[in-house]
């Protein structure tokens, strides 16, 4: 994602990303908007109309002698008016905004968890990306939420200062003077004060990751056996007291700026104008003379009514500039354009599997060439393997090959069209795959195998992918057999497996699946050779009626593919059978003898070549 500094945002773009939170939850929560004006509205018109008509209707009342029944009678319609208001805002805070806050929050989330599966994967792996991200997430409905009020209330609120502002006028023209010190105190100081508070927060948001990562690391069972058996715990408690100190470092760096922009708010904007206003007031009818007892009382009143709404005027448009700081992240995330979205749409690629072509592909990530200059091809039927040292690129391949990741250069054909071409989801579902580094979710073991698919007969292909994966057997003896919760996520009795039958289960995804194509991304990693053996001789049998790709670094496992691939630093240094590339006695050849030797303990070369 595109960096920006969101703490130097000018007036203009603070006053987008507003009106953008405004449009965004009358999408999503029409009601909020419409019972949040409602509710201003009585708010401020309250505020008016008892200081500026209730108290003078009394006063005038009782200095004109009209009479006890008519200013009782002017009371009690006063009252049950405010009692209906009140009435109303107890409905509205007590049972409107729970609800479509909920509903707020539904709406954003579904929006940025559609926009962040959507995204390509690269953005996963920037850091930049990440916090922006969890800054797009904290919070952002209750953000959302401050601005639709903050803006509303400014608005509303502005209205009813013009209508006291009139009142005030006709009583006195220069007690309106002191409004300009709320004006300073929260345009200027407030303003300021929530800069840095922003800047406080986006300091401290890298600390706070890391602060999380531990918290997890503590109370998920993912790391508990380490943690038990090393001294991990005090490198973990480093990383949080580190995180810890820093941020404190930080706060010590922002206090003074933060607590004086605020001590001169509050100053400006409270104890300037209550202040001067009764002292004003005090001299005019004490010393001056110039104003009446009556008159004096209503434009205290007013004064005060000016206030305060002054005050929550300005207290708004700081609440909204401070959260359309925040937002700016939000509409950042929401609104990036992907460079590979899921949605990509495009041709509907053919389930007639005839070839994979990778031509002079090269790709490089935070500039550094990782593919280089890659020409390969796989045809209909074959049995496939990429095979190299660590980092010679094999994973990074299949990326590009299921397009998370699109070339620098070259181009990437299936069936003689550029890959590119298709609909995304489309050209994706002609391929299953079992990555090295698979997730097992909170679900049951039937959920995790299919993913969300739902074939004829479930349960049977369930069965067999299990069977096929050499794990059916273990999933039978758990509690609910292939509907027992996986993890303890959720449940607490779901099944934590092994690291092998876990690795499994991973890969029944990929048997379980009809695809015309079958990718295995090191599908033995974590088993011992029995498992291994028994693994590959399935994975062999599927490849009868599919084209297969597998990745292994135990190049036993290879000797019966049609082709392999050796790769070196991105580079393709050999291709052919096993036979051919035992016989041409280069790199892979090489690597075969030294993994022979050391790992199947053979008794001499002649037995290692044949």
């Amino acid at each position: 994602m595109e960096k920006s500094s969101t703490s130097k945002l000018s007036f203009g773009a603070m006053a987008g990303n507003a009106w953008y939170a405004m449009r965004l939850a009358s999408k999503i929560s029409p009601a909020m908007i419409i019972h949040s004006f409602f509710l201003w509205l009585i708010g401020h018109g309250e505020w008016v109309f008892f200081d500026g008509v209730f108290m003078r209707v009394v006063v005038n009342g009782l200095d004109n002698d009209l009479g006890f029944n008519y200013v009782f009678r002017f009371i009690m319609f006063s009252a049950a008016v405010f009692a209906s208001c009140a009435i109303y805002t107890n409905y509205v805070e007590n049972v409107v905004y729970p609800l479509e806050t909920n509903r707020l929050f539904g709406g954003i989330y579904k929006r940025m968890y559609a926009k962040a599966r959507n995204v390509e994967l690269r953005c996963y792996e920037d850091a930049d990306f990440y916090n922006r991200y969890t800054m797009a997430m904290d919070g952002a409905e209750q953000k959302i939420s401050a601005v639709i009020r903050g803006i509303l209330g400014a608005v509303i609120g502005a209205v009813a200062a013009v209508v006291v502002f009139y009142l005030m006028f006709q009583i006195d023209h220069f007690a309106i003077l002191f409004i300009l010190a709320p004006l300073v105190g929260n345009f200027l100081f407030g303003n300021l004060n929530n800069r840095f508070t922003y800047q406080r927060y986006q300091a401290q948001v890298p600390n706070e990751k890391v602060i999380n990562y531990v918290s997890r690391m503590l109370y998920l069972p993912d790391g508990a056996k380490e943690i038990r058996l090393s001294r991990i715990f005090e490198l973990l408690r480093r990383q949080y007291d580190n995180a810890t100190k820093d941020n404190i470092r930080i706060a010590k760096r922002f206090a003074f700026k933060v607590a004086s922009m605020n001590f001169w708010r509050i100053t400006f904007t409270f104890t300037v104008i209550f202040e001067g206003v009764l002292l004003y007031s005090i001299y005019r009818n004490r010393v001056s003379g110039t104003i009446t007892l009556a008159d004096l009382t209503i434009m205290s009143s007013l004064m005060v009514a000016m206030t305060w709404i002054l005050i929550r005027v300005f207290e708004n448009i700081m609440e909204i500039m401070k959260n359309a700081m925040f937002i700016n992240n939000l509409r950042g995330f929401l609104e990036y354009q992907e460079s590979i979205p899921e949605d990509w749409d495009g041709a509907e690629p053919s389930p007639e599997f005839e070839s994979l072509e990778f031509r002079n592909v090269s790709f490089s990530y935070d500039d550094k060439e990782t593919i280089k200059n890659l020409s390969f091809k796989i045809t209909k039927g074959e049995t496939a393997a990429l095979v190299g040292h660590n980092g010679a690129g094999k994973t990074t391949i299949i990326k590009l090959l299921l397009r998370l990741y699109d070339p620098s250069s070259g181009v990437i054909y299936y069936n003689g069209r550029d890959i590119r071409e298709y609909n995304l989801r489309a050209y994706r579902n002609i391929f299953a795959t079992t990555f090295q580094d698979f997730q097992l979710f909170g679900m049951s073991v039937k959920e995790n195998v299919l993913m969300g698919r739902h074939p004829e007969n479930e349960d049977a292909v369930v069965e067999k992918a299990l069977k096929m994966a050499g794990v059916y057997d273990k999933v039978m003896t758990l509690k609910d057999g292939m509907n027992t919760m996986m993890t303890r996520e959720f449940d607490e009795e779901g099944a934590v497996l092994s690291g092998g039958e876990s690795q499994k289960i991973a890969v029944a995804r990929t048997f379980a699946k009809e695809a015309p194509m079958k990718i295995f991304d090191e599908p033995s990693s974590a088993l011992d050779p029995i498992a291994e053996y028994d693994l590959f001789r399935s994975i062999l049998k599927e490849a009868k009626d599919h084209t297969m790709l597998f990745i292994s670094h135990r190049l036993s496992s290879v000797k019966d593919c049609d082709r392999v691939f050796m790769l070196e630093k991105g580079t393709l240094i050999e291709e052919g059978t096993h036979r051919e590339l035992m016989a041409a006695g280069g790199s892979y050849a090489k690597m075969y003898k030294t993994q022979a030797m050391n790992y199947l303990a053979l008794e001499n070369e002649e037995e290692v070549i044949l």
